[in-house]
């Protein structure tokens, strides 16, 4: 009984595939129209915030109070990464983030356990505090950024219209959130001076318990009459200014109106917290989140649609403008990879082409719709969307769906040319070399396992190139024995030139016999001169800069304001205007949106949350392309470089990049478990770090201390005078930044009443003396009676990490450097401070180093699999451990043509170009598997083995070099992508050193192995 062939089942069955083949093209082309589009993949940021208040305290009794607690609680999460925490005057927060991979549902999981933790320590912490308030939504991404400007009326009314607007954006289809940001809340200020009040006799807190009073909802009672239920309803409750200031308030023995004592008016809250400026104007912005899997590209469109209604209907004075739109770049992003891969599939197509002839070349051809039709239809049954990596993956694959293909069709086409009927040589491929091609093209998917199964987030990001070529790879397989005989039948003729003649006995054939055969003489020299090659490769490793993911290829640029620790919201707000008024003039900035207090919400998926800051603010500009985009970002960088328009502040302007969000590229922690050590270390790093060429604005994340006012009171004299520490820290509090003491309802809105000092109390140091106290007997007692002011300075904020005090060292690069590379020249020069640490400090590289070397370890641990996914594939084939290992030992010879190719092209050696380093072995040895296997065969058919190594190299040289050239050729429009550049590179170079050495390494190696010499005709062992 002869063995099952499914290349003759397929021809027995033409009907059938004539069938599958419109069927595969029809619903591939329905698939790819219906496929998501995207910028790049979804993935998730395991981190989560949770954030407390208790104002009044110092940061020391935050830490020690709050934050220490909260730190205990999480550190009993599983997978625990690290949990960072800050305590800041009257507030402070905790950061934990979760290490390897996880699904949404397991890091939901997560944090219901961290919010879990930390609720039940709650309790323990002191009366007073406000939160925990938690944020695990950094996942989410704005697919779309409006501006809402109303400058003729009030923030409440433009809160209002804002609100509208989201209701109408909500209704949508795959909208999944909407969010209003920037809101500035309404307030209801109620001002009095401390003066008046104690000339009045009346106190702080009969002010606040009359306001009060008069607001709440309270049940009146209800009446059951014999017919119906009667509830009763009060009047006289606060809802608005004009009953707020009819107030009537007792003093002593008289009713005075609450107008004729503070003076009553609406405004924001103030200072505020955070504000949204675009163009040098104050705005509301208004985010829209697509839901997971959708098509942004589709919701853009409806997205459009509506705000463009929306707009028609809006009072004059109003303008509602879109200022981020993910949708049109990932339109324009998608379009540049699908011209790419329309590239790469023309010059696939031509090399087949010109090989092999137009019949050939059609029986090739027609294998790449065919294959990406069924990978579309995949794609879309599991939820892939068309983005940076998977349209890459596709581009990859494209140089290697054909090999099957073209090894197929050639063995067809030898046989014919041997005189071979058609069907006979159609089938023969399948019975040769159909489960060598399988082997190779599982090798070749192996070669991709480390990023398909990577625990990292970097692995989560880039994994979907596994999936995408590993489908590809194997369809490719599929159909080169099920369709491809099929149509060599249909297309060849049925006689080839050279008919019942050797085809390989040619002039370029007969050359290249000689180079093999020359090669197994000199086999000595050609295994030295390979092993040489491949040290000075490794060592040439060493001059190749590293980089962790590259800069994106955008028009937009993040520009940063630090300003000194304790700075006011005044101070920032300052700043940033007198950049709007540099960003004006500049007609290289399309638009640009400041961002005071708080970061820019995430538009991009490797922005980087920045925690609210008083003294932060982040520009967002947007310029026409990227030859604007540097000239701006070297005016800029010039401008703060000079320190005469911003003396004040740390200016930076920073690129987007790929990838995972990184922060600094270069940082060095240092951590201990006392401040003042940590201190001394990290001015020691900061000097050295600072000294180098190779980075430039060398700062710390923190260290500035900020000036406070310390009361000392004396006690003695303040109870004599009937007043305590609860009294003046109350009416301190009154009079310089104001108390919530009631709220009015309007709507769904709820509008605080905060009771505040006039603003010549609380807009002045000098006039804190003179705040006025009530006494026991109501007599008007200024503070400097009771207290002297002394001017101390403390730690604004203190950093810790895993529970040790942490400063970090952090570095912008000078251009044309690479992260990891700069912190791989720091490293020697920091050792001595290293070697003398004391006991329980230690500094640690961070930035763009730390999370390359975490996703290399990611990659590393998948290693041992795939070796032996590789090797059991290796043995299954051959059956043979002699075999076996020398086909493996040709999987890192890449390495050979790697190295010169990124150094010609001063290409950088990152992630990406590691995945593709890697992918490569296996590349290399798909074509090593067949190579020997057709050995093999060769031998076992009773040739000898020296010609037996001869005649299958010949023979395997045209496919092995024309798969070679379609993968190679392919490569090139990803060359020119920043992001995909250095894998292209890698990989081209790569499998030019790899053909080479498919075709003359391996036969002296085979011939070494196994001891064979010219006249030998022994059998080879199977060992």
């Amino acid at each position: 009984m002869t063995e099952f062939n499914l290349s003759a089942w397929a021809l027995r069955n033409r009907p059938l595939m004539i069938f599958l083949i419109i069927i595969s093209l029809v619903a591939g082309i329905l698939s790819f129209q219906k496929l998501g589009r995207s910028e790049d993949p979804e993935f998730n940021i395991p981190v989560m915030t949770a954030v407390v208040a208790w104002p009044g305290a110092t940061p020391d009794e935050i830490q020690n109070q709050i934050i220490n607690r909260m730190e205990q609680a999480v550190q009993e999460l599983p997978n625990l990464r690290y949990v960072t925490s800050f305590a800041r005057q009257g507030y402070g927060g905790i950061t934990v983030a979760i290490g390897g991979r996880n699904s949404g549902e397991e890091l939901n999981e997560l944090w219901y356990q961290a919010r879990k933790k930390i609720g039940d320590v709650r309790p323990l912490m002191p009366a007073g505090i406000l939160g925990p308030f938690f944020n695990d939504e950094y996942t989410d991404v704005y697919t779309a950024l409006y501006a809402l400007s109303a400058p003729d009326i009030t923030p409440a009314e433009r809160q209002e219209f804002a609100e509208d607007i989201k209701r109408k954006l909500q209704t949508v289809p795959a909208v999944n959130k909407v969010n209003i940001l920037g809101k500035q809340p309404e307030r209801l200020y109620v001002e009095v001076s401390s003066k008046k009040l104690a000339a009045l006799g009346l106190s702080p807190q009969i002010l606040i318990q009359s306001i009060a009073q008069q607001s709440p909802v309270r049940p009146a009672g209800q009446m059951e009459t014999r017919e119906d239920r009667v509830f009763i309803r009060m009047d006289g409750q606060l809802d608005s200014k004009e009953s707020l200031e009819s107030l009537s308030i007792t003093v002593g023995d008289r009713l005075l109106r609450l107008g004729d004592v503070a003076s009553v008016h609406h405004g924001v809250e103030d200072p505020p917290s955070s504000t949204i400026r675009r163009n040098g104007e104050d705005v509301l912005a208004i985010g829209v989140t697509a839901e997971p899997g959708s098509n942004i590209i589709d919701l853009g469109r409806s997205l459009k649609e509506t705000v463009q209604a929306i707009q028609k209907d809006l009072p004059a004075g109003l303008t509602l403008t879109q200022y981020a739109d993910q949708p049109t770049i990932a339109e324009e992003s998608v379009w540049e990879f699908e011209k790419a891969f329309l590239e790469a599939l023309i010059i696939v197509l031509a090399v087949t082409f010109a090989f092999l002839g137009w019949r050939t070349g059609i029986v090739v051809a027609a294998s790449v719709p065919l294959v990406l039709g069924i990978v579309a239809v995949i794609m879309l049954i599991f939820g892939w969307n068309l983005d940076r990596i998977t349209l890459g993956a596709l581009i990859i694959a494209l140089g290697l769906l054909v090999d099957d293909a073209i090894i197929a069709v050639e063995m067809m086409v030898v046989k014919l040319e041997e005189g071979w009927d058609k069907v006979r040589a159609a089938t023969f491929a399948y019975t040769s070399t159909a489960f060598p091609m399988l082997t190779g093209t599982l090798v070749t998917v192996a070669g991709f396992m480390p990023v398909g199964f990577a625990e990292s987030t970097s692995g989560e990001y880039a994994g979907g190139i596994f999936w995408i070529v590993g489908i590809a790879l194997l369809v490719s397989w599929l159909v080169a024995v099920l369709f491809t005989p099929y149509l060599g039948v249909l297309m060849l003729p049925d006689k080839l030139a050279g008919h019942a003649h050797d085809p390989y006995d040619r002039p370029l054939y007969k050359r290249l016999r000689q180079l093999v055969d020359k090669a197994l003489v000199y086999r000595k020299s050609m295994l030295a001169g390979t092993a040489a090659l491949f040290v000075i490769a490794i060592l040439g490793m060493t001059l190749v800069q590293q980089q962790f993911f590259p800069t994106a290829s955008r028009p937009e640029l993040l520009v940063e304001l630090r300003l000194k620790a304790g700075s006011s919201m005044t101070a920032t707000q300052d700043a940033v205007r007198r950049l709007e008024s540099i960003l004006a003039q500049d007609k290289e900035v399309v638009d640009y949106v400041a961002y005071t207090g708080q970061g820019s919400p995430r538009f991009y998926l490797s922005l980087q949350p920045e925690l609210p800051n008083a003294s932060y603010a982040q520009f967002v500009l947007r310029t026409p392309d990227l030859e604007a985009r540097e000239a701006v970002r070297d005016r800029l960088m010039t401008i703060f470089k000079s320190n005469e328009l911003f003396p004040d502040l740390r200016g930076r302007v920073t690129r987007l990049e790929f990838g995972p969000p990184v922060g600094f590229p270069v940082q060095f922690r240092v951590s201990g478990p006392e401040l003042d050590k940590v201190r001394s270390i990290a001015d020691q790093v900061k000097s050295i770090v600072e000294s180098s060429p190779l980075v430039r604005d060398t700062q710390f994340d923190w260290n500035e201390q900020v000036r406070t006012a310390k009361l000392v009171i004396n006690h003695e004299k303040a109870r004599r005078m009937g007043i305590n520490n609860t009294m003046i820290a109350d009416q301190l509090q009154l009079s310089l930044q104001g108390v919530p003491v009631a709220q009015i309802r309007r709507g769904e809105e709820l509008v605080d009443i905060v009771v505040r000092g006039t603003p010549e109390e609380r807009l002045s140091l000098d006039n804190l003396p003179d705040i006025q106290l009530v006494g026991l007997n109501g007599q008007s007692i200024p503070l400097s009676a009771i207290a002297s002011i002394v001017p101390t300075y403390e730690d604004p904020v203190i950093w810790r990490r895993d529970r040790n005090v942490v400063m970090t060292v952090r570095s912008d690069l000078s251009d044309g450097v690479q992260g990891p590379y700069a912190t791989q020249q720091l490293l020697p020069m920091l050792k001595p401070v290293i070697d003398s640490l004391p006991p329980g400090y230690e500094i640690k590289a961070g930035g763009a180093i730390e999370e390359s070397e975490l996703a290399n370890i990611a990659i590393a641990a998948v290693f041992p699999t795939m070796i032996l996914v590789t090797l059991t594939l290796l043995m299954l084939q051959l059956k043979s451990f002699s075999r076996m290992f020398m086909v493996f030992m040709t999987f890192p010879l890449g390495i050979i043509g790697v190295v010169p190719s990124l150094m010609i092209f001063q290409a950088p050696f990152g992630f990406v170009a590691l995945l593709g380093v890697i992918a490569l072995g296996g590349m290399i040895m798909r074509n090593s598997v067949i190579l020997v296997d057709q050995i093999d065969q060769d031998i076992a058919a009773g040739a000898a083995a020296w010609d037996a190594i001869v005649e299958a190299t010949v023979r395997r040289s045209r496919p092995v070099v024309l798969t070679a050239a379609a993968a190679i050729l392919a490569m090139i429009p990803l060359s020119r992508s920043v992001f995909w550049g250095p894998m292209a590179l890698s990989i081209m170079g790569g499998l030019i050193a790899a053909t080479t050495l498919t075709l003359f390494f391996l036969p002296a190696l085979y011939a070494t192995w196994f001891k064979v010499k010219k006249a030998a005709t022994a059998e080879m062992g199977t060992a």
